[in-house]
């Protein structure tokens, strides 16, 4: 069954890939409620971003199917199991102990980063000149995209998978802090440790939203200012219910990124600051590549809680949308996550997947079933079996 068959005519039909359906076989009628004006507006944004966000669907895909049920969510899912990659990691290396083989570091992504972070600094300077408009419009489609891709190499060295040495990895994390404006990776890589040792712990997951937000962000249009709020709820959530002492390296990386801010005030001016800045806060809130915040573990088939993503924008984003692949075997640089899949097909070509990120924005704001609650939880983990 499709991802979106016996729904019915009246509702927008939306596939990975593209629209695939008519709005509506109904006759025209003059009068368009609100609510499905907003989601006429969304669909048409969402499929010109989708034109540059899908591939193709191989016989191998299996799309995901809708929640049972359309009614709003009201609680988590909670799961009284361990959670899946543990005993999944076991397994396929019982089967294919030939993927330790790609275990390691991987450095091949460092002139790349280099000269991502030099064009962002280049645009902060030559951009004094522009109107606002240019402005938005580079720091949303370059800057955005840019800023992104630099936090999860951020995420990369976070697992010390860019260099063999630990500090190494954390001095090329700062660098990358330079391009965004802001600092993260120090203080990201504690937390996100914590998320792969106790992937949906009560206490101990703060990638997993709060009962505010859950209980705030109802409908489509809150959800949708949510989306757009995302790296101030990524970034404050985890100060505010775990908070953790700065570290030595925090400390490093905060003074870094003010130099850094400075000097870029000093050459630049106050726009080549705010360009940066922008460009992260764009970047990570509601653009096609930041879909991998939802797409990762939010619930969109009920089972199942990591979900992979095979589409372009793994290009740019360093294979992160292998998320399967990657709580599996996390020791596994980005770049040889492919191989994983390759290796163990018959692991993950039956897991529900995504082909396209906008697609994964777009349901997650119009489906009223999805939301900050899709996610599951489950009481204290040991850390035993990791």
């Amino acid at each position: 069954m499709s991802a979106f068959e016996g729904r019915g005519a009246d509702v927008p039909t939306w596939q990975p890939g593209g629209l695939r359906a008519p709005i509506s076989t109904a006759a025209p009628s003059k009068f368009v409620p609100l609510p499905f004006r907003f989601t006429l507006l969304l669909r048409l944004l969402f499929e010109a971003a989708d034109t540059l966000d899908s591939s193709p669907i191989s016989s191998m895909t299996v799309e995901v199917a809708p929640t049972p049920s359309r009614q709003r969510r009201t609680e988590f899912y909670r799961s009284t199991e361990d959670e899946p990659h543990i005993l999944r990691r076991k397994q396929i290396l019982e089967k294919h102990p030939e993927i330790e083989k790609l275990f390691g570091h991987d450095s091949r992504p460092v002139p790349i980063v280099i000269c991502l972070v030099l064009s962002q600094v280049a645009i902060a300077y030559f951009q004094k000149s522009w109107s606002w408009g240019m402005f938005f419009l580079v720091a949303y489609a370059y800057g955005g995209t840019v800023a992104h891709s630099l936090s999860l190499m951020t995420h990369e060295v976070s697992h010390n998978l860019v260099f063999a040495g630990k500090e190494a990895n954390e001095a090329f994390g700062i660098f990358c802090n330079i391009g965004m404006g802001l600092p993260s990776s120090t203080m990201f890589k504690r937390y996100h440790m914590e998320h792969h040792l106790f992937q949906g712990d009560d206490e101990r997951d703060v990638d997993i939203p709060t009962y505010w937000e859950g209980n705030v962000f109802t409908n489509s249009v809150l959800k949708l200012i949510w989306l757009m709020l995302q790296p101030l709820f990524y970034s404050i959530r985890p100060l505010i219910i775990r908070p953790k002492t700065p570290m030595a390296a925090d400390m490093i990386n905060n003074a870094t990124i003010l130099l850094s801010d400075a000097m870029i005030f000093y050459f630049c001016g106050w726009r080549g600051v705010f360009y940066l800045v922008m460009s992260t806060l764009l970047g990570l809130g509601l653009h096609p590549c930041a879909g991998h915040f939802v797409s990762e573990h939010y619930v969109f088939t009920e089972g199942y809680e990591t979900y992979s993503y095979y589409g372009p924008l793994n290009l740019v984003c360093w294979n992160v949308g292998y998320h399967n692949e990657h709580h599996d075997f996390p020791r596994v640089p980005g770049w040889r996550l492919p191989q994983v899949k390759a290796m163990a097909p018959e692991f993950y070509d039956n897991l529900p997947c995504y082909t396209s990120w906008t697609y994964v924005l777009f349901k997650y704001i119009t489906d009223p079933s999805i939301g900050p609650f899709s996610r599951v939880r489950r009481s204290k983990i040991s850390s035993k079996n990791q």
